[in-house]
């Protein structure tokens, strides 16, 4: 589960041809998703657009770019929602279209959106082609697109941006680019808190590699001709270059907000608590999941839940069984923490598990090894039922 030198990369020139059928396959799919949402909007008398670009989170962020931070919202029970908790990737991008281009702050969201959700999804075809070849690769953007809550890709969210950063520093991981893996783990974590998910993976695969580096060498300290070579001293401070870095996004903007707040290291604290968000080792969102049983009802709703966390456990441990490399196991689980283990907004869980796309790997595979007639019915019948959801589910009262 560490050894990260277990396929050879392809050529540059030939990356975008191998990738092609899954990047048309997502296209197709998120097309079919935003077309459906469209008809079942006019027919509700609401903007598709307006949905996709100018509610919920996508207001906070598009307010951060207009206006930078410091707004924030007072509510009645005394809670203080201010801006601070959106990590300013997302805004400083939109800020940047806006600027270069006569788009709106919303628009560049937008399209910021569709531009990363395209680039997660190559990044996750690079992660599942390097490790379980193109086939599975295939299955695995496929499945990310035809997911209940695909939706939210094509959303004004960081949630494609951050998948994005995070596929594509898991995949350098893999293929021995520290300093890329690094730079993109810091991008990570200027666009959600979960990026410490991608620093994690970072920080384990390079300690993993330095711990098989020191056991390849002889007692005495000699190398062991039968295993691997020496690295270089260029690629060890490579590899400690993309370790320190990897932290600075996260780490940089927490220490930035507690300056700005006056509150010290722990002022980002205080701001979730503002949101009532926080980690409680999922105590929270185990008793809402058990109030669902107090009727009828709700317990179907409770069951499904439960069923829910209990595939997502599943899966992982199917990861496990699998021996997927280190670094994803690692971004995988962290993910999965801290989405199941916050304290608040439960409806959103399933958009938070969204960039934890290691999960569907074991399932890639199993669509892989079908004929591909077969495999493309299954996600032919599942992206028509995740576009009808998705049209329903960002047409309702709350946000996703």
């Amino acid at each position: 589960m560490i050894d990260l030198e277990t396929r050879a990369a392809p050529p540059r020139a030939g990356a975008l041809r191998r990738a092609a059928p899954a990047l048309a396959g997502y296209a197709a799919v998120r097309a079919l998703g935003l077309v459906t949402l469209a008809v079942w909007s006019a027919a509700r008398d609401k903007s598709a657009y307006t949905l996709l670009t100018a509610r919920w989170d996508a207001l906070w962020y598009t307010r951060v770019a207009e206006l930078g931070y410091g707004y924030e919202v007072r509510l009645p029970n005394g809670d203080v929602h201010s801006n601070l908790a959106f990590f300013p990737l997302l805004p400083w991008l939109e800020r940047l279209v806006a600027a270069v281009s006569p788009l709106s702050y919303a628009d560049g969201g937008f399209v910021v959106s569709l531009c990363a959700s395209v680039a997660a999804a190559w990044g996750i075809f690079a992660v599942a082609d390097r490790v379980y070849g193109r086939r599975a690769g295939v299955c695995a953007v496929l499945l990310w697109a035809v997911l209940p809550v695909g939706i939210v890709q094509s959303m004004a969210y960081s949630e494609s941006l951050f998948t994005a950063l995070a596929a594509w520093a898991l995949y350098a991981v893999l293929t021995g680019r520290w300093v890329s893996a690094g730079t993109l783990a810091l991008l990570a974590g200027l666009t959600r808190p979960v990026g410490l998910a991608v620093v994690a993976a970072v920080w384990a695969a390079g300690m993993a590699t330095f711990v098989r580096d020191r056991r390849a060498a002889g007692p005495d300290g000699a190398r062991d001709a039968l295993r691997a070579p020496a690295p270089a001293g260029a690629d060890v401070a490579r590899r400690v270059l993309g370790m320190l870095l990897a932290p600075l996004g996260a780490a940089g903007y927490v220490l930035w907000v507690g300056h700005r707040t006056g509150k010290g290291p722990l002022g980002y604290l205080d701001v979730q608590a503002g949101w009532r968000n926080g980690f409680d080792g999922g105590y929270a969102f185990a008793r809402f999941v058990g109030e669902k049983f107090a009727s009828f009802p709700s317990a179907l709703a409770g069951m499904g839940l439960i069923l829910g966390v209990a595939s997502v456990v599943w899966l992982y441990a199917a990861g496990l069984r699998g021996r997927q490399p280190l670094p994803l196991l690692v971004y995988t689980g962290v993910v999965v923490a801290l989405a199941l283990c916050a304290s608040s907004y439960f409806g959103s869980k399933p958009r938070l598990l969204l960039p934890a796309f290691p999960l569907l790997l074991p399932l890639a595979l199993a669509l892989a090894r079908l004929r591909p007639r077969r495999s493309a019915l299954v996600l032919g019948a599942v992206a028509i039922a995740s576009a009808v959801y998705g049209a329903f589910w960002l047409n309702g009262s709350g946000p996703p």
